[in-house]
């Protein structure tokens, strides 16, 4: 792993309360708040400084601009949400390009857990009582930042165990 223990200790208690905003809101609303996707930029703008060498954070935006670009052409096509593609870009900083490989294999399976978990939950009386006005019951679509979130959080969390 290219990320190390205390980066992602620096960006991780920053990192964690944005995910759970971003995983809560996009299945109460099916939108990632603006807000958010700032907060998360934010996040790295501020602690990146602290937390890489320079010469890697200046590289880093470089994601960010072509996770961007991707996101909108995605986006333009339908085949992503804006909110997504928006987070997804403010994400792939965060994110050391020698992992990549990893996490898209964390992502993919982060995805398949959030997916049944959120269709299984959806489907539970007691659940879905207790969250009666959430738009993503009903919907088709499934809310993505359920699942973009908590993937950037477990790529910290290993980062902290296993960097």
């Amino acid at each position: 792993m290219a990320i190390d223990w205390t980066t992602a200790a620096w960006f991780l208690p920053f990192v964690l309360p944005i995910t759970v905003w971003v995983a809560w809101s996009d299945m109460a609303t099916m939108k990632i708040p603006n807000k958010a996707v700032l907060a998360l930029l934010a996040v790295f703008v501020v602690v990146g400084l602290i937390a890489l060498d320079f010469n890697e954070y200046i590289w880093r935006y470089a994601h960010f601009g072509v996770v961007l670009v991707i996101g909108f052409i995605l986006s333009s096509v339908g085949a992503m949400g804006a909110g997504d593609a928006k987070y997804g870009a403010a994400m792939a900083p965060f994110i050391a390009l020698y992992d990549l490989g990893l996490f898209m294999v964390l992502l993919g399976g982060v995805t398949i857990a959030a997916f049944f978990l959120h269709r299984t939950a959806r489907r539970t009386p007691n659940i879905r009582d207790r969250f009666p006005d959430w738009e993503s019951w009903t919907r088709r679509e499934f809310p993505m930042g359920f699942a973009l979130a908590p993937a950037l959080f477990f790529y910290l969390l290993a980062g902290l165990f296993f960097g």
